[in-house]
């Protein structure tokens, strides 16, 4: 396991040294890289010599390095930048390449962990909370800095996270790979449409953004996967089985018909709760008086499979605007899941079409609130939950 280890100028630069030794200790072959700064904190040589490995820190430093950059991006299995100060995180969001390390990043396709130390008024600061969000979006995973006494004297959230949670977190997506090999799950994403006439349908504002990305993450730790979408403007995954459907009738079909051989089911799709009680052929012609619809409930397809459960693991979602954990926690009850995912719909941070959410996952056992995270984030968080869960049958 190859990591590239970036090392930008702040006082939090001599933990880098312990973050290798750690990495070292798991196995790991660190590369190390430093930007001009971070030398005037801790000397290239001290990582040359824990490394074994020449420290890169210039773009065209003696060696060929022209095309150095290249060369390790394509080795390293992650890149991960620890320290990582405002500046370097401003790079990263906006693809500025004027060193080594910046310009390494715009050339790797291995996945990015960052871990941000810097002061608390520049963490907080809106710039450098846009930039973090920008590079969450992208697949970038942040080890959150901790609060505490910082080195200029004021007390906040800033400081860089311990040495062990930046290494583990490193680990987890190195051995993350395959951790659902074997296994056999189903996704619902999107909303569902219920058709009134040829014309017109009853549906809801689900994107189906948060479905899909749970898709993904449980392929990529290698699970056998099955996404069943209503209609979205996604494109359709490419490493999985991909099922259409339109109705709540038809994603209850596809969900029951494939649920006595999977391991785990996650409804992260919008279901309509009611469906026009009669569909009219043709189109319904107004004629300028009050239109009366007779509506009835859909399949309650998380109600069916908690009932007809056995070791299957069964994740729902609670979509609600007020009272959120009241009810969220009576639906974890009533259809006996074993985690369910709540989140407020309604203000300013409502999770339909953004590519962020704010989620509580919450069992039988006790809840966990997260912040707001991007929507990969929630899935990786959320898939370990589940293997817990599954590791624990």
């Amino acid at each position: 396991m190859n990591v590239v280890l970036g090392v930008t100028g702040c006082i939090g630069a001599y933990k880098a040294a312990i973050v290798l030794r750690l990495l070292q200790k798991n196995g790991c072959e660190v590369y190390p890289v430093m930007t001009a700064h971070a030398q005037e904190f801790i000397s290239a040589l001290t990582l040359e010599k824990l490394s074994g490995h020449s420290v890169v820190t210039d773009l065209f430093q003696d060696h060929d390095t022209s095309i150095e950059h290249i060369l390790l991006a394509r080795r390293g299995d992650v890149l991960l930048v620890a320290p990582a100060t405002a500046n370097i995180l401003a790079k990263f969001a906006h693809g500025i390449a004027d060193d080594f390390l910046s310009t390494l990043y715009v050339s790797t396709t291995a996945p990015v962990v960052v871990a941000p130390a810097m002061n608390v008024e520049m963490w907080r600061h809106p710039a450098t909370q846009e930039n973090i969000k920008i590079l969450q979006s992208r697949g970038v995973q942040i080890v959150q800095p901790e609060s505490g006494y910082l080195a200029c004297g004021e007390v906040g959230e800033g400081r860089l996270a311990e040495p062990e949670s930046i290494v583990q977190t490193v680990l987890n997506l190195l051995k993350g790979e395959q951790t659902l090999k074997g296994r056999k799950v189903i996704i619902t994403a999107g909303p569902t449409v219920e058709d009134l006439d040829a014309v017109r349908f009853i549906s809801n504002r689900s994107s189906g953004k948060m479905g899909y990305a749970i898709a993904s993450e449980a392929a990529r730790r290698g699970a056998e996967v099955v996404l069943i979408s209503g209609p979205t403007q996604l494109e359709a995954p490419t490493e999985l089985q991909f099922v259409q459907v339109r109705s709540a009738r038809e994603m209850a079909a596809a969900v029951f018909e494939r649920f006595p051989t999977t391991d785990a089911v996650v409804m992260a799709a919008a279901v309509s709760d009611y469906q026009p009680a009669e569909f009219v052929d043709g189109k319904i012609k107004k004629d300028c008086r009050p239109l009366q619809l007779s509506l009835v409930p859909t399949p309650d397809i998380l109600r069916t499979l908690g009932e007809q459960k056995k070791a299957q693991i069964l994740v729902g979602f609670a979509a609600e605007s007020t009272n959120l954990r009241e009810y969220a926690l009576r639906k974890l009850k009533d259809k006996r899941l074993d985690l369910i995912v709540a989140n407020n719909v309604s203000g300013p941070d409502a999770p339909f079409g953004s590519d962020f959410n704010r989620v509580i996952f919450l069992t039988p056992d006790g809840e966990e609130e997260l912040p707001a995270l991007s929507k990969k984030e929630v899935a990786g968080r959320l898939w370990d939950r589940i293997q817990a869960l599954l590791n624990s049958r």
